[in-house]
Parts: structure tokens; C-alpha cells; sequence
């Protein structure tokens, strides 16, 4: 992927200009930066999505695959897990779609579930899954981690660090991102910069831990100081360092508990699933009219649970230093 004096507004607003970068074959390149500055405008340049001014060229036989945020919305709600990826499977692959499903975490009668009562990481994980079937040569992940759990993440990871074309991943989550790219564009003030490493090296040499930092670090440049007595200065620098430990040992405090909480919904949830593959214990559990609806309230539970701990590891990333 080539662009050259690559330039994108939104009316009087403009993202970006005079843009100049190279990706080459298999690259693995992370797009960082704050938010409002263009990295997933970018994503959807590359893919074709969105138009432009200047020159952005790919490669010969170059065969792109993007996924967006909204990706597991646009699945077909009424076919199964099953039918979404055997409907697009080909050659042997078709003969495996059940162990490509269960590789991502749907196991026994969850292949027979309707996308449209998946939750939102499931539904998540089968987009990803039914994206990495086909053998694109160029991926565009934009923010790939959203509504996934710790498991879920780990799954995702692990599928990517065996793909041998080009990436280029739009992300927030260091954990993710680290060992995963070898390159990251930093996109500020309407620029990218590239750094070579991968995103540990890349907050090393900008001297920050979190890249949620991004967010605040131009804010905490302009602030002024100059008027603030030195020994003032200590005494609230003091006061801030011990709010944030109080606040981060609360945080990790009910991160503890929402894992565990985690933990016991999703032990609920296998029993369930368990029960469902035992002849007589299905018949039993058909006969309760209330077992499928305690079963999905476990899930909506699960998930709230799973965006409850991703917001408390956000929190923890502001005010991390």
C-alpha cells in the first residue's frame, strides 16, 4: 500500500493531509493516536469505502479484508453459527468448520445457535472467525477487540500471530497489541509518524505506559506551572501520586471481583450447555418453561459483567503513570 500527499476533510474539517507512507508485504503495523484523528477514516481509505484527494495505490493481486466496529452487525441474524461460516467455507475447510468453530470458542450445540442471540462477543468472535476463512493477504482490523473477553482476546491473538500477510490494526489495548505488530503509525495532528518496534517500544520512546495517555498528554503540556511555588509544587505532586495509588487499589479491587464474578457466570453457563448435550437432561430442562429464559438472563448478565471489567482496565489505563 502506497499513498502519496494523501489528503481527507469532512467539510471544513480537515483529518489529515499531505499524507506520504509505504506498507510493504507482510507488515505488521499498528495505528495509534488519539481519538478524532483519522485512524479509522484511514482503515476505510485503504479498504475503498470512503473517497479522497491524492494517490493511494495497493499492490498487484492484493485482496482486502476489513473489519470495521459494527462488523458482527451486519451477519445475517436468522442463520445459525453453523450456517455462517459453512455457507462460505469451500474445499476441506468445509469438512472442519466444526473444529474452525470450536478453535474459536463455539463448542457442542452453540454452532446451532441464530446469530441474532448471540451476545455481543460472540458475535464479535464469529465476524473474526468467518473474516480470517477467506485467505485475504491484506487485513484491516479496526478496533478487533471490542466487546471480547480476556479468553476471547487471547483467541483472536493467537489466530493473528499465525497470519503471514500484511496487517494493520487500529487499537487501544496494549495487552493486544504487544508482540502482535512490528511497526506503529502514530497519527497527530493531521500527520502520521512511523516508529519500528512494536507498541512497547513505541510508549518506551514516547514515555508513557498506557497509550489511553494519547488522549491527555497534549492537554498536560500547556498546563502552567511557572507560578507555583517548588515546595506547593511537591506537596500536590505528592498528594496526586497517592490519590491515583487509593484509586488504582480500588480499581483493582473490583477487577478482582468482577473476574471472579466472570468466572462463576461462565461455570453456569457451561453446566447449562453440558446439560443440553445429555439426552435426559435436555428433555428435562424442555419441560421447564423457564430454563431458557434463566439461561440467556446468564448471558446478558456475562456480558454486562465483561464490559463492566473492560471499562474498570480503562479506568485503570487513565490514570496509570
Amino acid at each position: 500500500v502506497e499513498a502519496n500527499n494523501l489528503k481527507k476533510s469532512y467539510g471544513e474539517k480537515v483529518i489529515f493531509s499531505k499524507i506520504d507512507y509505504m506498507i510493504e508485504r507482510q507488515e505488521k503495523i499498528a495505528f495509534v493516536g488519539r481519538n478524532g484523528e483519522g485512524k479509522s477514516t484511514m482503515m476505510k481509505l485503504i479498504a475503498g469505502i470512503e473517497k479522497y484527494d491524492g494517490t493511494l495505490t495497493t499492490g498487484h493481486n492484493v485482496d482486502i479484508g476489513y473489519y470495521a466496529q459494527n462488523q458482527a452487525e451486519e451477519m445475517d441474524p436468522n442463520k445459525t453459527v453453523f450456517q455462517t461460516i459453512d455457507d462460505i467455507a469451500v474445499g476441506e475447510i468445509r469438512k472442519n468448520v466444526r473444529s474452525l468453530l470450536g478453535s474459536f470458542l463455539f463448542g457442542g450445540d452453540d454452532v446451532d445457535k441464530k446469530v441474532k442471540v448471540l451476545s455481543g462477543g460472540e458475535k464479535a468472535r464469529l465476524a473474526m472467525c468467518k473474516l480470517l476463512l477467506h485467505p485475504y493477504n491484506l487485513l484491516l482490523l479496526d478496533e478487533p477487540t471490542n466487546h471480547l473477553d480476556m479468553r476471547s482476546k487471547d483467541v483472536l491473538k493467537n489466530a493473528l500471530l499465525k497470519y503471514d500477510g500484511t496487517m494493520i490494526v487500529v487499537s487501544h489495548d496494549r495487552d493486544f497489541l504487544q508482540g502482535l505488530t512490528n511497526k506503529v503509525f502514530e497519527f497527530k495532528n493531521g500527520s502520521i509518524k512511523p516508529h519500528i518496534g512494536d507498541v512497547n517500544e513505541y510508549l518506551n520512546n514516547r514515555k508513557i505506559v498506557a497509550l489511553s495517555e494519547l488522549e491527555k498528554k497534549e492537554k498536560v503540556s500547556v498546563q502552567p506551572n511557572n507560578s507555583i511555588p517548588k515546595n506547593d509544587s511537591s506537596n500536590a505532586d505528592r498528594e496526586l501520586k497517592k490519590q491515583k495509588e487509593n484509586e488504582l487499589k480500588q480499581l483493582q479491587n473490583k477487577i478482582s471481583k468482577s473476574e471472579s464474578e466472570i468466572s462463576k457466570l461462565e461455570i453456569e453457563i457451561k453446566n447449562f450447555d453440558d446439560k443440553l448435550l445429555d439426552p435426559e437432561q435436555y428433555n428435562a430442562i424442555m419441560k421447564d418453561a423457564d430454563a431458557f429464559a434463566k439461561y440467556e438472563a446468564l448471558k446478558k448478565t456475562l456480558e454486562a459483567e465483561m464490559k463492566k471489567w473492560e471499562d474498570l482496565q480503562e479506568q485503570i489505563e487513565k490514570i496509570s503513570t
